[in-house]
């Protein structure tokens, strides 16, 4: 049986600062769209805010369904599972918003985060339901390490190729939902 908590605090928020990857569910309003389910984790990308506010920073990527399905309708569960350690699995279910890299607030955010290469944006959670359960059904797993492909990928391409990246990639989602759209002086797409 789940436990609803009023708020992040003490064991939950040091239980998901200490987690090295958490997921992220977004849907559209439409019953025939598609719920998307987003796996995060680079070490630093995740912060509680406070009580009632976390936030992530958004890496480029090659899809942008959590920013066109927030943009939609604000809705969005954060979940993380303990697979290391005692079990136990947190949810924060809320309403998301996207402060993006052309946003005036981004710096203030994104200075949170130890790494920002390839940052598209901020994704800022005012979290409305903070809940646990046993998680006794998560395997136990070992963490290795991070991945540094993404980074070294962003680095390479630079802000540029970044942006052009953006522009083919993050503009809609996969069911045609307006997403990353706020580059500057947008190139025309090729085909």
């Amino acid at each position: 049986m789940g436990t609803v908590h009023p708020a992040v605090d003490g064991r939950l928020r040091t239980f998901i600062e200490s987690q090295h990857v958490f997921f992220v569910a977004t849907a559209p309003l439409a019953g025939d769209g598609r719920v998307n389910l987003s796996p995060k984790g680079v070490d630093g990308s995740f912060v509680v805010v406070d009580e009632h506010t976390v936030a992530y920073l958004d890496i480029t990527a090659s899809g942008a369904e959590t920013i066109a399905h927030l943009r939609e309708n604000g809705r969005i569960t954060l979940m993380f599972c303990a697979f290391d350690g005692p079990p136990n699995i947190v949810r924060l279910h809320g309403r998301g918003r996207v402060v993006t890299l052309y946003d005036d607030e981004f710096a203030a955010w994104a200075e949170r985060f130890p790494e920002r290469r390839g940052a598209r944006a901020v994704i800022v959670v005012d979290v409305d339901r903070v809940s646990d359960s046993c998680g006794y059904g998560v395997p136990l797993l070992d963490y290795v390490g991070e991945r540094d492909l993404l980074p070294q990928f962003m680095d390479r391409k630079g802000p540029e190729g970044q942006a052009d990246y953006r522009r083919r990639k993050n503009r809609t989602s996969i069911d045609g939902l307006p997403a990353f759209d706020d580059d500057p002086d947008p190139a025309p797409v090729a085909g």
